[in-house]
């Protein structure tokens, strides 16, 4: 599992929805949230922001008590 953080310029608020995204995705899930975030937020430009993966070591679903991938 990893955590996706990316800061984005605040005018790119309406195609994102937010200027600071958090998710938290399973393995397989990073490519594609990543290309999702630059197609909607870069124009290619300085100052576009930037994406951080890190990992993510456990998640827990309070209202099921499920962990890990089963979780997200």
């Amino acid at each position: 599992m990893k955590m996706i953080t990316a800061v984005i310029k605040p005018f790119k608020l309406d195609d994102v929805r937010k200027v600071k995204l958090e998710l938290a995705v399973r393995d397989e899930q990073v490519d594609a949230a990543v290309e999702a975030i630059i197609g909607s937020a870069g124009n290619g430009k300085i100052g576009d922001g930037k994406i951080f993966i890190s990992a993510l070591e456990q998640v827990v679903r309070i209202r099921t008590g499920e962990t890990g991938g089963e979780a997200i």
